[in-house]
């Protein structure tokens, strides 16, 4: 559905001169050379309202639809990756309140997000990185009521800026599952002696970001900070992992938006060997595989923002795919159109003053954030049993389906989040029917036949995947390579399923039936099937279609316009 949120923000970002104002790669590129966090930017975002955005509708909010949310995200994303980094994290920070926090707590944080009170989520440690449950920052009983918090967290965003901090802390001297909990740390009811930030650190990429930390030593906080009940702070940090995982792949889409306007214009503009780079027909042909790459990450992340609302219960596989799928397809196709720019993909001043140097080190953290890939495929390993069993069986949750993927979302209900999906994964599980739709549609000349062979191969490459699934051993502490490499593939056949259930259920125009050739060329290639010029004409037919001033603005509704 259209929303008008996105209109208006993209008017702001946009300013009346689009390369020199505050989301300008002029003022961006500028802040990342300072290493200067982006704070007119922010306070821009704030003034329009965005983080009234990032609070449920439930408390008072805005948020009422997540592919709304995501749709924000990638457009302050397509302008700068560390203001999107920089002021998305309150909606990170503040997603275990939503899902857990009582009705006063949720109540009083929403309120000050809507003020423009910034949210972080200090869950890693200096010596234990992502691994919750070797944390070592304390909470226990103080002997005058509440807890007292002692220990250091660290590499977490905004954890300077920041008025609140979701903290994840060890309330149980065994730890384990049931051994941590969660606390809504409010800086300002601290005593000032009781904790002080970390230097903030330097970083590759995003480098205005506050990366910093936060250490404890004796802080204490009321029994009030305390979300949800002792002892489950794991269990909601997993599931609310479900919903910022997704949220993430939103930056990847806004990086590649950019990357692929600067792409187009560089090679509309640049001549070679007295032609235009455009007319090459390598370059062509790289050009067409990102607006494809753009095309396949889109549906992904789209389908998944959707499920949210409607496979809820199917959350914790569809987020640890797209999470692991998005970022790293962005990423292999921004290392394509950086040698497609040459020498201008390496400046860091000069040639639009270094602005795609600057975006293709801020997106490398993407794939690291909320749970790094290789997280995120062990977690889709985890599943293996769920999803044999569920292929086996046909099992799928049909009557979810149309509202997957398009038409009007149901509200979000916390309560049907799982830290597993026994039931599989209803996507892929019907792909073999959204297949035979696609046969036949091209028996019917609405496809040409060859994207009815490619939904085949897709099919059949799918039903070895679950084969090979079914012929794993592991045990949770022992996962073999190749269920690593399984995962891969199994994330690949997502990404078809969801091209092939988003045509089905569209309006099959000619450019709809365009991207899915290219798309399903693109996923079958990154299958590994050998590759046919044949299928391979659709990217070119698609670098055909974007405009010399780069790929299409976003729509309304927070998907790239038709090109021609």
């Amino acid at each position: 559905m259209p929303y008008d949120s996105l209109t208006a923000l993209d008017t702001l970002l946009a300013g009346p001169d689009a390369a020199a104002g505050l989301f300008g790669h002029a003022e961006t590129t500028a802040l990342d050379r300072r290493e200067d966090f982006p704070a007119e930017a922010c306070a821009a975002l704030d003034a329009f309202g965005l983080p009234s955005h990032y609070v449920d509708a439930r408390h008072g909010g805005l948020l009422r639809e997540m592919p709304e949310l995501a749709a924000l995200q990638r457009a302050v994303a397509r302008h700068d990756l560390t203001i999107a980094v920089a002021h998305g994290k309150t909606f990170l920070g503040a997603v275990p309140v939503w899902l857990a926090g009582s009705p006063a707590q949720a109540a009083r944080l929403a309120e000050d997000v809507r003020r423009g009170a910034v949210v972080s989520w200090a869950l890693t440690e200096r010596d234990h990185g992502g691994d919750l449950m070797a944390g070592e920052v304390t909470a226990r009983p103080a002997p005058g009521g509440g807890w007292r918090l002692d220990g250091e967290k660290w590499l977490i965003n905004n954890a300077g800026r920041s008025r609140h901090i979701c903290l994840l802390a060890r309330t149980g001297e065994q730890g384990g599952p049931r051994g941590f909990s969660l606390f809504l740390v409010d800086k300002a009811r601290l005593a000032p002696a009781s904790y002080r930030a970390l230097p903030k650190v330097r970083t590759h990429g995003i480098r205005g970001a506050d990366i910093s930390g936060i250490a404890f030593d004796g802080a204490v906080v009321c029994d009030d900070a305390l979300i949800g009940a002792a002892g489950t702070g794991i269990d909601t940090v997993l599931r609310s992992l479900q919903l910022t995982r997704i949220l993430c792949t939103a930056l990847s889409l806004g990086a590649l938006d950019h990357a692929l306007d600067i792409a187009v214009r560089y090679a509309h503009g640049r001549n070679l060997y007295e032609r235009h780079l455009v007319t090459l027909p390598r370059v062509r042909r790289t050009l067409g595989e990102a607006a494809a790459a753009l095309s396949v990450a889109e549906t992904v992340t789209t389908v998944a923002a959707r499920a949210i609302h409607t496979l809820t219960p199917e959350l914790s596989l569809v987020s640890a795919v797209t999470k692991a799928l998005v970022p790293n397809l962005v990423q292999d196709t921004l290392d394509r159109i950086t040698e497609l720019l040459g020498v201008r993909g390496f400046l860091s001043e000069g040639y639009l003053d270094g602005a795609y140097a600057k975006l293709e080190r801020d997106h490398r953290i993407v794939a690291v954030f909320d749970g790094s890939t290789a997280v995120n495929r062990n977690l889709i390993a985890d599943h293996f049993p769920s999803l044999v069993r569920a292929w086996r069986t046909g099992r799928a949750d049909r009557a979810a389906l149309p509202a997957t993927l398009s038409g009007a979302l149901p509200p979000f209900d916390p309560a049907r989040l799982r830290l597993l999906s026994t039931g599989g994964c209803t996507l892929v599980q019907l792909l073999p029917e959204a297949a035979a739709a696609v046969r036949t549609a091209a028996r019917h000349g609405e496809l040409p036949r060859e994207t009815a062979r490619m939904a085949a191969e897709l099919d059949t490459v799918t039903r070895s995947v679950h084969r090979a699934m079914a012929a794993v051993e592991r045990t949770p502490r022992d996962v073999p390579q190749t269920a690593f490499d399984l995962a891969a593939r199994y994330e690949l056949c997502f990404a078809g399923s969801a091209l092939l259930h988003h045509w089905t259920a569209g309006a099959r125009t000619a450019e709809d039936g365009l991207r899915l050739r290219a798309g399903l060329a693109l996923v079958l290639s990154r299958l590994g099937l050998p590759p046919d010029e044949r299928r391979a004409e659709a990217y070119d037919r698609l670098a055909d279609r974007l405009p010399a001033t780069g790929p299409a603005p976003l729509s309304s509704s927070g998907t790239t316009r038709s090109t021609r």
